[in-house]
């Protein structure tokens, strides 16, 4: 089920939040939420349900675990081995096909015509994202930065609380633990307008502008081999805004639907394209995953505490591991190379780098980005190599299709990413004209799903 989809808007999202506002007592209202998570989840594929029941199963009982046992081995046990039950989880839905190709690649190298075979494993959607909740909840249990809930109910809300289920953010227990704690007393009209008016932003970030630059880029690329040197930077200019505001969309979104239902789910991005170094760039996009990766990857590997050469390499090692977690791809893994270089490359130049004018920094910065998503949205190496070379060697060949609606696209939608307000930065407290917008954008949003031009969000396949 889509957030910009009509069932969802006109039949899931009204009988979830008018029973759960009716509801009086806080474990009634955690069993709706799980069970409507369950059911939101279910809609692409129910069986896949059996799969986060267990997860989460799993995750709870390591929980109450590391309640019972203050040290000990038994409280590493309940650290390791629900770890290593997710872990392997996510590594057979997601890797195995990969890991079956690789090997099957490695001995063709070798001159041996022994083939895999593929499993064809089907991909759960957002098992990624409910995976980092299972491990992050059991880690902070294992330090003693939350206490384990004894409420299965609860641990299920926050496993499967469809706001945030199939895409993130990756919300920690920690960040959502005292909403959840109060979820039974809160006045149902404190936060609805905040809500309603995230998503309305969220859905236009997805519906108006993502979608619309979609229309040009994925057939644009889709024929790469044609583009011209001009065509080739329009595409990539296009999938970096398309991607930024599919992606920002579906987060505000969450935020707003958490809001809903009285919960507060965390900025995920905070403008990326006016970061002016790496650093401040993995500040700004996709935050949760990147504080996830800092915080149970960095920094537990040393981060930078142990010298520069061992900084350099927990940084590759942390971008490595984050390229290969978007997808089952060596091209992922190069993107997160990629960026663990120019990490290093920062923290090496810092000094050089931060006494440039802010501007330079900024555009350079969006075109070493732009480069690194080539990788990330190549299905193969010769399709990335193909079109770095369009955009870097003069080349005949075609514009993107309606290139002067694409141009003007690319232009709206790159300056509300890097000088318009995201909808963090919007004052929400609406007067009568910008209620009069809101209800605009709304009902243009409407009238685009209606016209049945409605597309998935683009992570669900991460």
């Amino acid at each position: 089920m889509l957030f910009n989809s009509f069932p969802f808007i006109f039949v899931f999202l009204p009988i979830t939040y008018v029973v759960f506002w009716s509801l009086r007592s806080l474990q009634l209202r955690y069993a709706w939420l799980a069970l409507a998570g369950y059911v939101f989840y279910g809609y692409w594929n129910a069986k896949f349900c059996l799969l986060m029941a267990f997860s989460t199963l799993v995750s709870f009982t390591a929980g109450l675990g590391l309640a019972h046992f203050p040290e000990g081995r038994k409280r590493k046990l309940c650290l390791v081995v629900p770890i290593t039950v997710d872990l392997a989880l996510l590594g057979f839905f997601k890797y195995a096909d990969f890991f079956l190709d690789t090997a099957t690649r490695v001995v063709h190298a070798f001159g041996s015509d022994v083939s895999l075979p593929r499993l064809d494993i089907v991909l759960p959607i957002g098992i990624s994202f409910y995976t980092f909740h299972t491990i992050t909840y059991i880690v902070d249990s294992y330090r003693g930065t939350v206490r384990p809930t004894r409420n299965l109910f609860e641990f299920a809300t926050y496993v499967s609380l469809f706001s945030q289920l199939v895409a993130g953010p990756i919300v920690r227990f920690r960040q959502i633990e005292s909403d959840l704690a109060t979820l039974g007393r809160h006045d149902r009209g404190r936060w609805v307008a905040r809500g309603l008016s995230f998503f309305v932003v969220g859905l236009v970030e997805k519906v108006l502008v993502a979608d619309s630059l979609a229309a040009f880029v994925d057939p644009a690329l889709a024929s790469y081999h044609a583009l011209s040197t001009a065509g080739a930077w329009m595409a990539m200019l296009g999938y970096s805004l398309q991607l930024y505001f599919d992606f920002s969309g579906y987060s505000t979104m969450a935020v707003g639907l958490g809001f809903l239902f009285a919960i507060h789910i965390p900025q995920n991005f905070n403008s990326p394209y006016r970061a002016l170094d790496p650093s401040d760039f993995w500040r700004r996009w996709h935050i949760s995953l990147s504080s996830c990766l800092r915080d149970y990857l960095y920094i537990p590997l040393g981060g930078n505490r142990e010298g520069v050469a061992r900084t350099y390499r927990n940084m590759m090692i942390t971008m490595l591991l984050g390229g290969l977690w978007h997808g089952a791809a060596w091209t992922f893994v190069v993107w997160g190379a990629y960026h663990g270089t120019l990490l290093s490359l920062y923290h090496w130049k810092s000094a050089r780098w931060d006494v440039l004018p802010a501007r330079l920094r900024q555009a350079t910065m969006w075109l070493l980005v732009l480069v690194g998503w080539v990788f990330f949205r190549s299905k193969t190496f010769g399709m990335a190599w193909s079109l770095l070379h369009t955009m870097f060697v003069p080349t005949a060949g075609t514009l993107v299709p309606e290139p002067m609606l694409a141009l003007f696209g690319i232009l709206v939608a790159g300056w509300w990413s890097t000088t318009g307000p995201n909808a963090f930065e919007l004052n929400l407290h609406w007067q009568p004209r910008q209620r009069a917008l809101l209800v605009a954008a709304s009902a243009a949003c409407l009238a685009v799903i209606a016209s049945g031009r409605v597309s998935p969000f683009l992570y669900f396949q991460f």
